[in-house]
């Protein structure tokens, strides 16, 4: 087990009790990125036994949810905080299935290569920094042949202020992932879209691989 980078643990031993009951109200389009990419895992005929991971996993709300979705899938939830990991575990705890739970950070050990059918990344790669690019490599490297990575996170903001307000919550928002997973998957379906009257923009991605 790897010790959470210190600035995060403390972030999220305050964080890890609330995020749930506070998240709803920005974290677009979780729900509706797990449901999209369960249909495009079994418009493959892939839904069936699939290996699925979730990187950056938190509190488990998208693992509680893809094993609702996937329910014959075996699942992996990887993040880097204890605190996060344990509320997880609670989360995960009646799922049909065991999930399996891994504190690391994540990289090309993580996982074994062409392992994976699905990937998720749900408002963890705006907070790699620096890591992204390394997290997205390591996806390709795990993915099998045709398999899909699921993203949904932030993407910019046209206000200075707001921008470096995430900042300090350690999200960076200026339009860099999008076109990074563009050079790395081939697009299943993409959307962006505008939050609070334009205050920033959320996009959410499937990629092929």
């Amino acid at each position: 087990m790897e010790r959470c980078h210190e600035p995060l643990a403390g972030y999220y031993r305050l964080h890890a009790r609330i995020y749930d009951a506070t998240r709803w109200s920005f974290l677009f389009g979780r729900s509706q990125l797990i449901s999209q990419a369960a249909r495009a895992l079994a418009g493959q005929g892939g839904a069936a036994g699939a290996r699925v991971a979730e990187v950056g996993c938190g509190t488990g709300h998208n693992l509680r949810r893809l094993a609702r979705e996937l329910p014959t899938a075996c699942l992996t939830g990887i993040d880097l905080c204890p605190p996060m990991l344990g509320r997880a575990a609670k989360a995960v705890s009646g799922t049909a299935r065991p999930v399996e739970l891994v504190c690391c950070a994540y990289g090309p050990d993580s996982l074994a290569r062409d392992s994976m059918d699905l990937i998720v990344f749900s408002y963890a790669l705006s907070m790699f920094n620096p890591g992204f690019e390394a997290a997205l490599d390591a996806a390709r490297l795990h993915l099998r042949p045709g398999g899909l990575v699921a993203v949904a996170d932030f993407c910019d903001t046209p206000a200075p202020w707001f921008r470096s307000w995430m900042g300090v919550n350690h999200v960076r928002m200026d339009g860099h992932l999008p076109p990074q997973l563009d050079d790395r998957f081939r697009p299943v379906h993409r959307d962006i879209r505008p939050a609070y009257g334009g205050l920033w923009r959320w996009f959410s991605f499937i990629g092929r691989k």
